[in-house]
């Protein structure tokens, strides 16, 4: 369960680099197909305990709940995971314990980006380890100013050849800063390891373009919230990886149903009342919404991680009201 070495590490970049980027591509695929992850995922929160400490037995419970609803899988660590906020150690717990606790049939998609190369690489190496499916890697941003083309193609080149699963890019630049380049997710989807992409910066034309410039590629393209849902799959998109599935997820998955069955009027009459939650959860209250929101649904939100606040009174109500005006409490 613990971070590789320095020992490790030489060996894994000396071996993998010559074997498993070959072979990679080949199990990924396995008839020419790389591993479909088209299809509706939550962005799993991490529960905490009132002293701040992984409470990994309400994950569970959260999960065990999740697992009712038709998603094709769970995406864990990734924002709304709080894995900033989080050691090595704890990240690579939840990913584990997340495994134990889903159907066995579900994809688990695990966020293990870091800032270095070399730390992301050892993540996503010990995140496969003890489970996951395919890894979500968000852009380092640290440095943002010198976050180049070349620079960002190297790094994910790298992960993804020295990844024993499935690389999936992420973009969100809200939180980062920093949007993965058109043309450098089209450049990156050549790559047999480099299966998809989740992008939450909701433009739906960005979205679109990626869609058309790497229709050759067999690349996947995720909406990263449920308020652009039916325009991503309008222009092409294949699921979504949405914080408010953790709240609305049969709903979301409803909606999925309706795109990917030409049913648009009811996906739109859906989809317009998701938009108000949707903005609460993510841009508007963030996390904290979010987890207040799992409490009235029956599932356990909690407290986050400092420096995150919980809200205001003020803020609560506007949160209810963002669910009840629309017919969801």
């Amino acid at each position: 369960m613990a971070m590789l070495g320095p020992r490790v590490w030489f060996s894994v970049r000396q071996g993998l680099s010559r074997g498993l980027s070959r072979n990679v591509g080949g199990w990924a695929s396995g008839e020419g197909r790389k591993v479909d992850i088209a299809g509706i995922y939550p962005a799993v929160t991490t529960p905490f305990t009132a002293t701040a400490e992984v409470d990994y037995g309400k994950l569970e419970e959260n999960l065990h709940k999740l697992g009712n609803i038709p998603f094709r899988g769970f995406l864990v660590q990734g924002s709304n995971g709080e894995f900033p906020y989080l050691t090595s150690s704890e990240r690579l717990e939840v990913v584990s314990r997340a495994r134990q606790a889903i159907p066995k049939d579900k994809l688990l998609l695990a966020g293990s980006g870091c800032e270095s190369t070399q730390t992301t690489v050892e993540m996503t190496v010990s995140m496969a380890q003890v489970g996951a499916d395919a890894a979500l890697v968000v852009t380092p941003s640290y440095y943002r100013g010198q976050m180049s083309s070349a620079a960002l193609i190297h790094h994910y080149t790298k992960v993804a050849d020295l990844s024993p699963i499935p690389v999936v890019l992420y973009s969100v630049p809200a939180n980062t800063g920093l949007d993965l380049p058109v043309d450098t997710a089209v450049l990156l989807s050549q790559h047999p390891n480099i299966i998809g992409i989740k992008d939450s910066g909701g433009d739906v034309t960005r979205i679109g373009l990626m869609v058309h410039k790497t229709r050759r590629q067999d690349f996947q393209v995720l909406a990263g919230s449920a308020g652009f849902l039916l325009a991503s799959y309008a222009v092409g998109a294949v699921g979504g990886v949405c914080a408010l599935a953790n709240v609305l997820g049969a709903q979301v998955c409803q909606l999925e149903r309706l795109c990917l069955t030409g049913q648009w009027e009811d996906a739109q009459k859906l989809q317009l009342r998701l938009i108000e939650p949707n903005t609460a959860v993510t841009r508007r209250f963030g996390i904290s919404g979010l987890k207040k929101t799992m409490d009235w649904f029956g599932y356990y939100g909690g407290p986050c991680r400092a420096p995150l606040q919980e809200l205001s009174p003020a803020e609560e109500e506007a949160l209810h009201l963002a669910f009840t005006s629309n017919g969801w409490l």
